[in-house]
């Protein structure tokens, strides 16, 4: 290896680090906060956690995303040190892009996008594989809108009446000192449906670190693996180490604050969200397919709100005419912010800005009766909405940078290899 290859080598693996770094702040703290703020463990047990089922992603099935980056949607041959410095580079720039913005981009659509600037520029493009994929960009969202409909509209008011999330005073696990030698136990003031919920949160965000570092992992080392740099299982390593440093480190702010943004949303409506966004990132990543997290989690949120408003009228009413003296309200996804009066305290339970939020001792909920709730058509739509879950400004920035994102890497990756071929 020349002195140049070396120095692009070693470039290549800092700069894979720097991804890897920057998607272990960002995904540990989406996956524990709720299991931080509800005090069931704390941040470097969390980051512990997440690190551990993040490695167990990316050794698995992670294997199948990196297999894809690093060889399937161009040749492994096209990733010589210096296009591997350069498709890391614009994953980055993604990174900081977004972090500028405060908005969560899609680091598999960026990373993606940067290796199909570098297909187009050496016309080695695998396009059959590339319709595949952005076929899955566009239905998975889909699914996770209409498992959040179905959830919201038939289940999730029976899941709000039988569990109750509430924050605890001091950890569910703690440590008694006055025996020799000391010995875990259980908080003495947990009930057994608190013993449910935070054991239910605890798994769900293992559960999300699983499908992070299945993956997330090829984004930060999938052309170093494609060029040599580094085998697969050195790759694994390389990538849930750096994810790792991200989690001990600055996700211990975005722990703290992760309930800042999505404060009206219910924590079992942010715990059904992560199932679902999880297990469809999982399915794609089993078949070697890089998607976003994000983007179907959103529209799972979407469609879980959608669906808990629906409940206000039944499908005859949904598919009646809208207009006349007969007309029934509209249906939004207004429907899972919190309460904002003491009237409705118990339409919407424990919020995530609530579990988030140090400084506040958040009471339990009182729960409805199972045999209580009412059927779809007798509920009122006033009291299910309490203001709106989504900005539509923001939402509509969200959106223009998830395209604008993965399309700038696309034409920035592009210009730069076509200059450099």
């Amino acid at each position: 290896m020349t002195a140049v290859a070396s120095v692009l080598a070693v470039a290549g693996i800092l700069v894979a680090v720097f991804v890897g770094f920057n998607i272990g702040g960002s995904s540990t703290g989406v996956a524990f906060g709720p299991a931080v703020g509800s005090k069931l463990v704390r941040k470097a047990t969390a980051a512990g956690l997440f690190s551990v089922f993040a490695l167990v992603g990316a050794w698995t099935i992670g294997r199948n995303v990196i297999a894809t980056m690093s060889d399937g949607i161009v040749p492994a041959a096209q990733f010589s040190p210096a296009a591997g410095v350069g498709v890391l580079f614009f994953t980055g720039l993604s990174l900081l892009i977004s972090n500028i913005y405060g908005v969560p981009a899609s680091t598999s659509m960026t990373a993606v996008g940067a290796i199909v600037g570098l297909g187009l520029a050496t016309g080695s493009l695998n396009e059959a594989l590339m319709f595949t994929i952005v076929s899955a960009w566009i239905v998975a969202p889909l699914v996770g809108f209409a498992v959040g409909a179905l959830v919201g509209r038939y289940v999730y008011p029976h899941l709000d009446a039988w569990l109750s999330f509430t924050r605890l005073e001091r950890q569910l696990i703690q440590v008694d000192r006055s025996r020799t030698p000391p010995r875990p136990t259980l908080n003495p003031n947990a009930s057994p449906r608190d013993l449910v919920a935070s054991f239910l949160v605890l798994g769900i965000a293992c559960y999300m670190g699983f499908s992070a570092g299945a993956s997330n992992a090829a984004n930060a080392v999938a052309p170093l693996v494609g060029n040599g740099t580094v085998d697969t299982s050195q790759g694994v390593l390389l990538a849930v180490a750096a994810i790792s440093l991200g989690g001990f480190t600055i996700a211990r702010r975005t722990l703290a604050t992760v309930g800042d943004g999505i404060t009206d949303l219910p924590i079992l409506a942010a715990l059904i969200v992560s199932t679902v966004g999880a297990t469809i990132i999982t399915i794609l990543s089993y078949f070697g397919i890089p998607a976003s997290l994000a983007v179907s989690t959103t529209c799972c949120i979407i469609g879980l709100g959608w669906g808990r408003a629906s409940r206000a009228v039944t499908l005859a009413e949904l598919t009646a005419p809208t207009t006349g003296p007969q007309s029934i309200p509209s249906v939004s996804t207004d429907a899972l912010t919190a309460p904002s009066v003491p009237e409705q305290a118990d339409a919407g339970g424990t919020t995530v800005g609530d579990l988030a939020d140090a400084g506040t001792e958040a009471t339990p909920t009182e729960q409805a009766d199972p045999q209580s709730v009412p059927d779809i058509g007798e509920e009122d739509l006033a009291e299910l909405t309490a203001e709106d879950l989504f900005d539509s400004a923001a939402t509509s920035r969200i959106v223009f940078l998830w395209i604008a994102t993965p399309a700038l890497s696309v034409v920035g990756s592009y210009l730069l290899f076509a200059l450099l071929g």
